[in-house]
């Protein structure tokens, strides 16, 4: 048998494996608005993509235009992502709901910083969890990822592009400053070794198709726009042909079936890492940079004989319920240590719903949760 063909391996920053990844996945748009610390992956694929067969970048004038760019890019059927940082990322929450209502697949990196308004634009922070679940208005699905380190950066942006093409909706990836900015060595996959997958297009004659047409999944096959399938595309409610709409009846299909096509695959949509976490009687639950800290921490507890373990979040949105009540089945003590007030530990305490002790550990003031730190609440049990 031939030998595996070996995997290229580079010193990356998080923000240049967010590009690499990216482009493996098949990206072609980007359009943005440069914001620290999120920077360098505008800057980087302001130089990659123009010299690309049907690569396109657009620097647009704000974060408003570059959402609308991206939402355009996608209905032309291209694979389109934007990045952006704290002040950015409230701008884009109002294309980011039309992005929802119209079911246009997109990736949006932000990568966290400390706030509100301009705050600490340099430092790492982990307070946009809540914004990026409910940043929009109305009721309405959302993916949101995250990433602990540089090879994950690489490996969920991937990630993001596929469920934002399997489930035509826009994905969050969310990082912050220490994620972004740090340097290791990642492995670059081969192709071939890693799934890229792409929206369906309707295989019915343009005169039957129906733009928003309920099926099996949940997600209507969507075609480039000029490819002969005429849709019609608004943030109004609407029908199953894409125009406006106020019959009861038929938004409450429209609704229910948004919200339908992410929650019934929760099984394919919910990521964790779950380390040590089979017989822990304290278990960390974390996220971004902080599992870091986390990991050590629980490596560092069972070396004093203290049965720790780690629930590391992937997918932040839909909450991994299930996998928090696995553990719930047998540990004591939650952890959940981040760099905020506490806006994961409020999902961890819905699940929870009493069983478990849940203890927080909360840093705001632009510094990283350390693992000593971490490590002093899990020993207390």
């Amino acid at each position: 048998m031939p030998r595996p063909k070996k995997r290229t391996e580079i010193f990356a920053l998080g923000n240049e494996a967010v590009v690499q990844g990216a482009l493996l996945a098949g990206c072609t748009f980007f359009g943005g608005y440069p914001i620290t610390p999120s920077s360098e992956i505008m800057e980087i694929m302001a130089t990659r993509l123009p010299v690309m067969e049907n690569g396109v970048f657009m620097q647009m004038e704000d974060e408003i235009a570059s959402m609308g760019a991206v939402i355009g890019a996608s209905l032309s059927g291209r694979k389109a992502m934007t990045a952006t940082s704290g002040p950015g990322f409230s701008l884009m929450q109002e294309n980011l709901g039309y992005a929802v209502m119209a079911e246009t697949p997109l990736v949006l990196v932000n990568v966290m910083r400390g706030g509100p308004s301009t705050g600490l634009p340099t430092s790492p922070a982990q307070g946009d969890v809540q914004q990026a679940r409910w940043g929009t208005h109305g009721d309405h699905p959302i993916i949101v990822l995250s990433a602990s380190n540089v090879q994950e950066c690489l490996d969920m942006t991937i990630t993001a592009f596929n469920m934002a093409e399997k489930y035509r909706t826009p994905v969050i990836l969310l990082l912050d400053e220490v994620t972004s900015h740090t340097r290791e060595k990642i492995e670059i996959p081969n192709e071939g070794e890693y799934e890229v997958f792409s929206r369906t297009v309707p295989s019915m004659p343009p005169e039957w198709y129906k733009p928003y047409e309920e099926t099996v999944r949940g997600v209507p096959p969507m075609p480039p726009i000029g490819s002969g399938y005429r849709f019609h595309v608004t943030g109004l409610t609407h029908d199953r042909n894409g125009f406006p709409t106020q019959r009861p009846e038929e938004v409450v299909e429209l609704m229910e079936r948004i919200h339908r096509k992410i929650d019934q695959f929760f099984y394919d949509i919910q990521l964790v890492e779950e380390i040590m976490t089979d017989d822990c009687d304290v278990c960390v639950i974390a996220y971004g940079s902080v599992a870091r800290s986390a990991e050590l921490a629980v490596q560092q507890a069972r070396s004093h004989g203290v049965r720790a373990g780690l629930l590391k979040l992937m997918t932040l949105f839909p909450y991994p319920r299930r996998h928090t009540e696995k553990i719930l089945a047998h540990a004591k003590t939650l952890v959940v240590p981040e760099m905020n007030m506490g806006q994961m530990s409020r999902e961890v305490k819905r699940v929870n719903m009493g069983h478990a002790a849940v203890r927080t550990i909360n840093r705001v003031d632009g510094q990283i949760v350390t693992p000593s730190e971490i490590l002093k609440v899990i020993m207390q049990g």
